[in-house]
């Protein structure tokens, strides 16, 4: 069976997916078998496995680090809200559908068992499990029936390192403070502090740790510093929802939808200097973008709704007509449409007219289509030769389907299906749509892609008039991988890996 330490923190955004994805690279270098593992996590981002199982970006993320295949297991329970008040429920992979936070919080101590059977599925494959928690465990409202944070640290028999974030500001307040408000049997599983994201000489701090270890009778196992380590992020918090832009090279706007999901796609841009990826909420600061790329949403009625009412459509629509790029993924590929229908209730009810920049309608159904694929795009014209006939990878996630308005749609991609008669062989189906300067596709990871990346790019260079320098070209893969080694030389330096590995009783 293996060790279990647990990664928990003061608040949410402190950098718990982040120490969690490092300590992961760290095990993993040293010859250990290590799994991520989060027992509830709520997020829009989300990662389809190989099996077509949906789970949180954070331990795809973690499990890459590791060295492992994302597996459903690792995240058994993923909450994506489609309301203040609501969440579309995902169970070991698979949508149960939607509820009330009232009706889930009565509901988790039903979900302990899922939850035990896929942990010790895991603890009996690995050496080490690097458990992540939620939030704060001291949230006074969240405690009864905890499932994530100390009653999984019990449930697993964990030890725990808390995490507070010094960037945030009174990091001492944050830790002594948990400390102060958990029960004396949830501070004996503390074995001690992390401070997260410190700039500046350690040395003016150390009279400040040394009081935080009198009155929290903990040691500090770490100050780790702010670093510009580049990992997904799955948080609606996440600070890459804030760039502005490097105000060099292309310039591709996104509009920042209030319910945005899935907002990594635009990840892959950031290993190219000459690509300058900016988000925006306000027509006003739209300008006059290379290419507006409209991301997926878990609430594509209420942001097509709120884009009409702020401008931004009318925006959007201008620069459409002056033939600028508009590409939209899963949720803007449909907020680019005639019509969208949810009278399912799939997401939260009704009706709207879309952007009617694509010729299609979609429909909400019951049934959720999550399944990783690959294929090419189409043979395009009107200004999209350079990216025709380009090889993809990426996956599907979406409730929505949409139907073609014309006879002879003109489609973006044919992804390869394999056909259910046993037979193994693929098939090719047409996908997406183009018209004008119009894209819209299901298909998220796109972009992840160098071929069709590096097409994309050459191709709003040239709308330019202006030949691009190739010096940037490279692979998202390997970058992802380098950041991860560069992860794992942060915690190395700057904790005592060695007293936790002493901890855990490994070494």
């Amino acid at each position: 069976m293996a060790k279990a330490l647990m990664i928990q923190g003061t608040m949410s955004s402190v950098g718990k997916s982040l120490i969690t994805a490092g300590l992961c690279r760290v095990f993993s270098q040293d010859g250990y078998l290590a799994a991520p593992f989060k027992s509830q996590n709520m997020a829009l981002n989300s990662f389809i496995t190989a099996e077509g199982l949906e789970m949180g970006r954070a331990q795809a993320v973690q499990a890459e680090a590791a060295g492992k295949a994302p597996d459903v297991r690792m995240n058994p329970i993923l909450l994506k809200p489609t309301s203040e008040s609501g969440s579309q429920v995902i169970l070991m992979g698979k949508s149960c559908g939607n509820m009330k936070a009232r009706e889930y919080f009565d509901k988790k101590p039903e979900y302990i068992p899922l939850i035990m059977d896929a942990y010790n599925s895991l603890a009996d494959e690995n050496d080490i499990i690097v458990i992540e928690g939620a939030g704060s465990p001291v949230e006074i409202n969240l405690k009864k029936n905890d499932i994530v944070n100390m009653g999984m640290a019990k449930m697993a028999d964990a030890r725990v390192l808390l995490v507070g974030d010094i960037d945030r500001g009174g990091v001492f307040a944050q830790l002594l403070g948990t400390m102060e408000l958990l029960e004396p049997d949830e501070r004996d599983r503390v074995e001690g502090l992390i401070i997260n994201k410190f700039r500046g000489d350690r040395t003016i701090l150390e009279p400040g740790l040394k009081m935080l270890e009198g009155k929290c009778k903990k040691p500090v196992f770490g100050v780790v510093p702010w670093s510009d380590v580049k990992l997904e992020d799955e948080d609606s918090l996440s600070d890459g929802l804030l760039k502005k832009g490097n105000g060099t090279g292309i310039d591709i706007a996104v509009i920042r939808l209030k319910w945005i999901s899935n907002f990594t796609d635009t990840d892959a841009f950031g290993i190219d200097e000459d690509v300058s990826v900016r988000y925006v909420e306000r027509p006003d600061d739209l300008g006059d973008p290379d290419m507006v790329l409209i991301p997926g949403s878990k609430n594509t009625i209420a942001d097509m709704k709120l884009l009409r009412e702020n401008g931004m459509e009318a925006s959007i629509r201008r620069l459409a007509a002056r033939e600028t790029v508009i590409f939209g993924i899963c949720g803007g590929y449909q907020i680019m449409g005639r019509s969208i229908d949810d009278g399912a209730c799939t997401e939260g009810g009704g009706e709207i007219a879309g952007m009617g920049l694509l010729s299609v309608d979609t429909v909400f159904e019951k049934d959720k289509k999550t399944i990783q694929v690959q294929g090419r795009t189409c043979k395009l014209s009107h200004g999209f030769e350079a990216i025709s006939d380009r090889h993809f990878t990426g996956y599907e996630i979406h409730m929505g389907r949409s139907t073609y308005l014309k006879e002879e749609p003109s489609c973006f991609t044919q992804v390869y299906i394999t056909n259910t008669d046993g037979t193994g062989e693929t098939v090719p189906v047409m996908e997406g749509c183009v018209e004008g300067s119009c894209i819209g596709t299901y298909i998220h990871g796109i972009f992840d892609d160098t071929d069709f990346r590096e097409a994309l790019i050459d191709m709003l260079y040239e709308r330019r008039g202006i030949v691009r320098d190739r010096k940037n070209r490279g692979s998202y893969l390997e970058y992802r991988q380098e950041q991860y080694d560069r992860l794992a030389g942060i915690l190395r330096e700057s904790m005592d890996i060695d007293k936790i590995y002493r901890m855990m009783k490994i070494r």
